[in-house]
């Protein structure tokens, strides 16, 4: 009787954390991995098996406890471990500390040294007032031109920390340059961070949180190249989508509470913004996420409410980067908000998609994506027309150049071409991967997943 009463008070209550509408897509949805048949009784089994996860922590409580503080503290350790590495090849590299600042500044190559000079400027500006309106009317980068900087620029990030060294009381003790490069290394420990919670989200285990970890910072020289080139774009904005992976990630882990539903979408779009707000090519990397989104509908492996919240986060925090850079026409004239209207529009006008045998299903899904894609170039061309539109051009040469698709003289593109990172991969990027021991089990785990995931496609197709 004991035992009954205990695990009748660790069920869930019905209905929490989900509206009806919700539940009933989180049902359907995941029927493309349990057929329909048997899908009364597995609720059930989960249930008890949900229940029993919670009569144990219950009991236990401790120790789940301690397992989350050991995670933690190895998260903490590893982002420590990498920030410290960055920092010590920096330094080993230049001999920094022994520099003066004019040969400090001078360490910033190429357009390092001008996304720094914008970082002292406001500095030097007599007020944070008179350092915006320097930056928003300056004549000193393009010759013969005034332009808003903030508009053209993502130099944002310039800004805020300027006006954050300007109040803290640390000017006695830290030179701007210290600040600025310490800001730069301490971004590498969040995206250590926000490896370490995204494996564990998705292992269940801090184990592989410290695997992703371990493996980030072993392959050093193949993931990131902060040490010798501090204030490129990517070095602030990496960070911010990894951590925008982890927040989509718990996002969409079943049986979370309403709360926690709105607090995850609070944290998608925060990261969004942040990681729209310091990167030109923000445009594109999210371009890739809503074709995987929009890939994941298609298959039945998405509600449509996860997809629609996933895309109009996407859409708010590029507006609101919109905004913030003065209606900067370049990202409304990007490939993913085209994409992102046109396939909710005919998502709208198709609502028996996923109905129907498997070849009709198919035929369906066919006809649906090459709708999509047909509008979104539709929607891409007359929004770069409106606004005439072709600050972004040089992008598409250099990708049409780098595939043998345009002209390779073309001075834009070459000017992408000659820098060894737009390159391609080198084969011994291979042979490094294989030395860290990474590559043999990143390749059996993406064949794995991959198998797995084309059965449950196949069997979400046939149902």
């Amino acid at each position: 009787m004991v035992l009954r009463k205990r695990a009748k008070s660790c069920e869930p209550p019905p209905g929490v954390g989900l509206s009806e509408n919700a539940g009933a897509e989180e049902r359907r949805s995941t029927s493309a991995l349990w057929s329909a048949k048997g899908s009364p009784a597995t609720s059930e089994v989960d249930s008890n098996r949900r229940s029993n996860t919670r009569c144990k922590s219950e009991l236990w409580p401790w120790q789940h406890l301690v397992s989350i503080a050991a995670g933690l503290l190895l998260a903490g350790l590893l982002a420590s471990t990498q920030a410290w590495c960055v920092n010590s090849l920096h330094e080993n590299l230049l001999w920094f500390s022994e520099l003066t600042e004019v040969e400090r500044e001078i360490s910033f190559r190429t357009e390092c040294g001008l996304y720094y000079s914008y970082f002292k400027q406001m500095l030097r500006a007599p007020s944070v007032q008179q350092g915006l309106f320097e930056l928003t009317n300056d004549n000193l980068t393009e010759s013969k031109r005034t332009i808003n900087l903030l508009q053209r620029m993502n130099i944002y990030q310039e800004v805020f920390l300027s006006v954050l060294y300007r109040f803290l009381p640390i000017q006695s003790y830290l030179e701007p340059v210290y600040f600025y490069i310490y800001t730069v290394f301490s971004l590498q420990a969040v995206y250590v961070i926000a490896l370490y919670l995204t494996a564990w989200l998705l292992s269940g285990s801090w184990l592989a949180g410290a695997l992703a970890g371990v493996w980030y910072i072993l392959n050093r020289v193949d993931t990131t190249r902060v040490e010798f080139t501090i204030s490129l774009r990517e070095n602030w904005s990496l960070p911010f989508l990894a951590l925008q992976v982890a927040a989509i990630t718990c996002y969409l882990r079943p049986h979370l509470s309403a709360l926690q539903q709105k607090v995850m979408v609070w944290l998608m779009y925060v990261t969004t913004f942040s990681f729209c707000l310091t990167w030109q090519f923000n445009q594109f990397i999210l371009l890739v996420q809503a074709l995987v989104i929009y890939t994941l509908d298609c298959l039945d492996f998405l509600t449509t409410t996860q997809v629609t919240t996933l895309y109009l986060t996407q859409v708010s925090g590029l507006l609101s980067v919109w905004l913030l850079q003065f209606c900067n026409s370049m990202l409304l004239g990007s490939l993913v908000l085209s994409f992102i209207m046109a396939a909710l529009f005919v998502r709208r006008c198709q609502p028996a998609l996923k109905t129907g045998s498997l070849l009709v299903r198919l035929a369906k899904l066919l006809l649906h994506t090459a709708l999509v894609l047909l509008l979104t170039f539709i929607i891409n061309y007359l929004a770069k027309t409106i606004l005439q539109l072709r600050s972004d051009e040089h992008i598409y040469k250099f990708i049409k150049s780098k595939f043998g698709l345009g002209l390779t003289r073309d001075f834009d593109a070459s000017l992408y071409l000659c820098e060894e990172a737009f390159g391609l991969l080198p084969l011994d990027t291979l042979e490094r991967l294989a030395g860290t021991l990474l590559l043999h089990p990143y390749g059996l785990a993406l064949l794995l997943l991959g198998g797995a995931m084309a059965a449950a496609a196949l069997h979400s197709m046939k149902r």
